[in-house]
């Protein structure tokens, strides 16, 4: 999503008016998901993809039509499975797309974007709103909303939606607001940070397979021997810290972030489990049996922890497909990990 974002704020900058064409609503077996969205350039050039084939095809037609007439268009497209089968589509289904076109003399759309793109280079979350029941969207029409802030024109319902989504920000997904008016609500979180705590055979081959679908990889162990670049080549950070007691206060985890716990003991899980749950966490995975799980539990339920935050941790980690070996072991975690992103 940065380049994304770097690429719209390159052509405006430039004085190259674009579209946007986001996909905002979906049914059957559409190849994207609500809210994937891409760029089209005057000259019919693309950033990003909302599924190739047809549907891009199609959307790159109508843009030298928004960008005539400087107003969104929302259209519907039906993929048949025929149609998607001779584009080299495994499906189809139908999906409604929001062409949205970018003035570049429009000060209020730059000035949002810059900030986008700040927020966006500060690996800071953010949540872009466009109003979009009106006849053009403009600059004016678009905030963006942080977990302390509101930037853009001040208007007291996009406030009071600001105030909503901070009630669980790090999990927001992309959808609709329908109130006085339809705002569309996009989330723009920072790089999917995954972190690994525990550097075994296991941990290296999740740390691979993170990084090839999209993980920012960070490996975390007390034993310089076993936390090293060496073993941990494709990882894009490698902490050793002290004690796993001060993990929080060694490493900074967010709460848009990834746990996983693949320590050397249980009682090492334990006591990382303990300071995972403080972070609050997208997921938090650790890795044992059900008997484990439950003397795991007991004991952090008898230190105060609530029944809710624990139903919240996936244990047994990973998807059940009769893992055994380390790489089938790291599949299985990763392919939870996967799904609990698309969730």
């Amino acid at each position: 999503m940065k380049r994304l974002i770097d690429s719209i704020v390159e052509s405006l900058n430039t004085q190259h008016d674009v579209v946007t064409a986001t996909i905002v609503q979906k049914s059957g077996s559409a190849p994207r998901e609500e809210g994937t969205k891409m760029m089209i350039r005057s000259d019919g050039s693309i950033v990003g993809t909302i599924g190739g084939g047809l549907l891009e095809a199609m959307c790159m037609k109508c843009a030298p039509e928004v960008l005539s007439s400087k107003k969104h268009v929302m259209h519907d497209f039906e993929l048949s499975d025929s149609d998607a089968t001779a584009q080299g589509m495994v499906c189809g289904g139908e999906v409604r797309v929001l062409l949205e076109y970018l003035d570049a003399l429009d000060i209020s759309q730059l000035t949002i974007q810059h900030k986008a793109q700040e927020l966006s280079s500060l690996e800071t979350d953010f949540v872009m709103i466009t109003k979009i029941s009106q006849k053009r969207i403009v600059g004016k029409s678009k905030w963006i909303c942080t977990e302390t802030d509101l930037f853009g024109e001040e208007d007291k319902e996009v406030l009071s939606i600001a105030m909503k989504l901070r009630e669980n920000f790090n999990r927001i997904k992309f959808h609709l607001h329908t109130g006085k008016e339809t705002y569309m609500i996009e989330p723009y979180y920072a790089t999917q940070r995954l972190y690994i705590v525990g550097a075994g055979h296991i941990s290296q081959q999740i740390a691979m397979l993170s990084k090839s679908v999209g993980f920012y990889t960070v490996v975390i162990d007390d034993r310089a021997e076993f936390a090293n670049k060496e073993r941990f080549p494709s990882a894009e950070e490698v902490h050793v810290i002290s004690s796993y007691e001060l993990l929080r206060q060694e490493v900074s985890i967010s709460k848009n972030s990834y746990i996983v716990i693949v320590s050397r003991s249980h009682a090492l899980d334990q006591m990382i489990l303990q300071q995972a749950l403080h972070t609050h966490a997208k997921y938090i995975g650790m890795i044992g049996s059900k008997s484990k799980k439950n003397h795991v539990y007991g004991e952090l339920l008898a230190e105060g922890f609530a029944q809710k935050e624990l139903e919240e941790v996936h244990c047994p980690i990973g998807v059940s497909i009769n893992a055994q070996t380390p790489e089938e072991i790291a599949i299985s975690i990763v392919a939870e990990l996967i799904k609990a992103k698309r969730s």
